[in-house]
């Protein structure tokens, strides 16, 4: 029996099938638990240290930047993880957000709601003919949002790490160049220290007046206070934003702009894909524990459980 701690709410049907497998769920740490089930709140050091028989993490979501994951790699504690099956959802999701911010949606929408299209019609708004995009990363949920913007007959560069040559994309390895060469950016990369701030005042004076942001990636990924002088000054046109540096207290003005379109961090939240993440969770837990590979861990983490002295297998 594995002792579980969950941080963040569980749903009852996956804190069922931990009970039915043998396995215990509590909410505070103790130092006998052997598996974090993180869903909200920070696995760091301090948190390692309160859990001396820790074998494995296993995150709710495909960003892993609030679990301290080289300190739970160097104690030689798995970490499973759920890509892949919310990459759909997050890539409709942008498409989505890019659509509404540039045709101003909901702004359309109050104007209905006030009464005032008697009075006039709403004012004609940006478009999306004519632009040209970059993706700042290139992974699971990049190449699916590309794939998208295919369909809208617009150009699509991108920038990341790594050229991707399978997409047959043009791939700028350095950001400054490709804010200069395009008007929207598309912020799909992973959050943590290596890519704090990385759309910066620079960036955001290379895109220019017409210039539109979507972040869909981390908050951190975006220098806020940055931001909000470029749509203040006019320094770029508009901006839509589904993550926050402060979550779930975003900076009131990010809300309060007529050219900021914010919403609640929606990403992959559909009934479907959180029940999907959820089972992988779950998957990743259970396969941990019972020895057998995990379906999805990050990079570098051991994948399947070590078994019991005398118990390996001849």
């Amino acid at each position: 029996m594995a002792k579980v701690l969950c941080l963040g709410e569980v749903p009852g049907w996956l804190l069922a099938d931990l009970t039915a497998a043998g396995h215990l769920a509590v909410t505070e740490p103790q130092p006998d638990v052997s598996a974090v089930i993180r869903r909200a709140g920070k696995v760091d050091r301090a948190l390692m240290d309160r859990l001396p028989r820790l074998e494995m993490i296993s995150n709710f979501g495909v960003g892993y930047d609030l679990v301290d994951a080289e300190e739970a790699l160097r104690r030689g504690i798995a970490v499973g993880y759920t890509p892949d099956v919310l990459n759909d959802e997050v890539a409709d999701l942008t498409l989505g957000l890019l659509l509404a911010t540039l045709r101003q949606i909901p702004q359309g929408n109050r104007h209905l709601l006030h009464g005032l299209w008697p009075a006039g019609h709403y004012p004609l708004t940006p478009t999306l003919r004519g632009r040209t995009i970059g993706l700042i990363g290139m992974g699971r949920i990049g190449s699916r949002i590309a794939r998208r913007l295919a369909g809208f007959d617009v150009p699509v560069v991108y920038h990341s790490r790594s050229p991707r040559p399978e997409t047959g994309l043009r791939h700028y390895p350095d950001l400054l160049e490709m804010a200069r060469d395009v008007d929207t950016l598309i912020a799909i990369l992973p959050g943590g220290p290596g890519t704090r701030h990385i759309i910066d005042r620079r960036v955001l004076a290379a895109l220019g007046p017409a210039g539109v942001v979507i972040n869909v990636a981390r908050g951190s990924v975006l220098d806020e206070e940055a931001l909000i002088e470029a749509l203040e000054g006019g320094t770029i046109l508009a901006a839509g934003l589904d993550v926050f540096e402060n979550e779930p207290n975003p900076d009131p003005r990010l809300l309060n702009l007529p050219n900021s379109l914010a919403t609640p961090h929606l990403g992959s939240g559909t009934h479907h894909t959180r029940r999907l993440m959820w089972e992988l969770v779950r998957d990743n837990l259970l396969a941990w524990f019972s020895g057998t590979e995990m379906p999805a861990a990050i990079p570098g983490s051991p994948r399947q459980a070590r078994p019991p002295p005398g118990k390996a297998s001849a």
